[in-house]
């Protein structure tokens, strides 16, 4: 497995916006496109409280381009990105890393 770490820093005010939209469209349509999430976290104690990082799980890194590129071509989430931006703009920054874990993990 490898697993991308994802980590969206929201504009002031904005990350519950995010929330909302992936609880109400994105894990839809991430489940549509057979894309594994394999946790999710907001900052509690930190450099950022507007903050929200999350794991994908891929089989493979050919997995992983054919499924995101599928999925942020979909016109459901164009749509759905576009509405919950219709107040502004929700992220300041978006990091990504793909991680695979060492033989001592328990994550595999």
């Amino acid at each position: 497995m490898i697993y991308e770490l994802r980590i969206y820093d929201c504009l002031p005010g904005r990350l519950p916006a995010l929330l909302k939209r992936f609880n109400e469209h994105t894990l839809a349509l991430w489940e549509r496109h057979g894309i594994r999430q394999a946790g999710f976290f907001t900052t509690l104690v930190g450099e950022n409280n507007n903050r929200l990082t999350y794991l994908l799980a891929w089989e493979s890194l050919a997995e992983r381009e054919a499924k995101w590129t599928a999925f942020i071509a979909d016109p459901d989430w164009i749509s759905a990105r576009d509405a919950s931006e219709r107040d502004g703009p929700i992220l300041a920054n978006v990091r990504n890393e793909l991680l695979n874990p060492t033989a001592f993990s328990s994550v595999r």
